[in-house]
C-alpha cells in the first residue's frame, strides 16, 4: 500500500520526465509493471501532462521508487534509480530557466569552482521554485558542497535502515556533469529522512573524478 498522500506536489512535468526515463531504461512492459505495482495504473499509456501544474503528489513519486526496489531488489532498484535520475536531468530539467544561462559561452569559460558555485544552487532553485521540495546548498570545508532536500519526494512516508534517495543522487551526478562541461563528480548520500534523519543530504566533492 502506498503511503498516505502528502499534500505536497511536484509539477506534472517532473513526474512525466521520471516516467519517460523509466520507460527508456526498462521498456514499456517494465514501466507498466512498475506503475501497476505502485498502484498508479492510471498513468499506463497516459503520462502526466507536460506542464508545470503542481499536481503529482510526493507520496506517488515515492511509490515509484519503492516499486523499483520491490521489482528489481535493493541493488537492482538502486542502479535503475541512479540511471533514471540521470535521464530525468538529461531529458528536460536542464532546459529550465534557472539553468538556461549555464549553457552560455560566458558561463562555459568560468573556472570549474565558479561553475559549481553558480550551477549547483541553480539546480536547487528549480525544485524550490517549481515544486514543494525545499532544497538548499552550502559549502563545507572548502572542498565539498552540501545539497539538502528538507522536504523530499523520493522517500515520503518511508521507514528504512538505509538511505534510499538514489534518483536524486543520479540527478545531481548528471547535473554536475552538464554544468562542468563533461566532468564526473563523487556524490555521497549522507542522510535521508527515510532512516530518521532530519532531512536528506548529498555531499558533492568539488574535485572531479573524471
Amino acid at each position: 500500500m502506498p503511503p498516505a498522500k502528502s499534500g505536497l506536489y511536484y509539477p506534472n512535468k517532473f513526474a512525466r520526465l521520471a516516467i519517460e526515463a523509466m520507460e527508456e531504461i526498462m521498456g514499456q512492459n517494465g514501466l507498466n509493471g512498475i506503475l501497476h505495482l505502485a498502484q498508479l495504473s492510471q498513468y499506463i499509456n497516459n503520462y502526466p501532462p507536460d506542464n508545470l501544474e503542481k499536481q503529482f503528489d510526493f507520496a506517488d513519486f515515492t511509490a515509484l521508487n519503492v516499486s523499483l526496489e520491490e521489482m528489481f531488489g535493493p541493488r537492482g532498484g538502486r542502479g535503475l534509480a541512479l540511471r533514471a535520475g540521470r535521464a530525468i536531468f538529461a531529458g528536460g530539467l536542464r532546459s529550465f530557466g534557472a539553468l538556461a544561462g549555464v549553457g552560455d559561452l560566458a558561463f562555459k569559460v568560468l573556472p570549474l569552482n565558479a561553475k559549481l558555485r553558480v550551477g549547483v544552487p541553480a539546480m536547487a532553485n528549480i525544485f524550490s521554485q517549481f515544486s514543494d521540495q525545499v532544497s538548499n546548498v552550502y559549502e563545507e570545508g572548502g572542498d565539498k558542497i552540501v545539497y539538502t532536500m528538507e522536504t523530499c519526494a523520493l522517500c515520503w512516508g518511508r521507514k528504512t535502515d538505509r538511505a534510499v534517495c538514489f534518483m536524486g543522487q543520479g540527478l545531481l551526478q548528471e547535473g554536475l556533469r552538464w554544468v562542468s562541461g563533461g566532468r564526473e563528480f563523487k556524490v555521497d548520500m549522507t542522510t535521508c529522512k527515510a532512516k530518521g534523519d532530519d532531512m536528506s543530504r548529498f555531499v558533492i566533492y568539488k574535485e572531479p573524478i573524471a
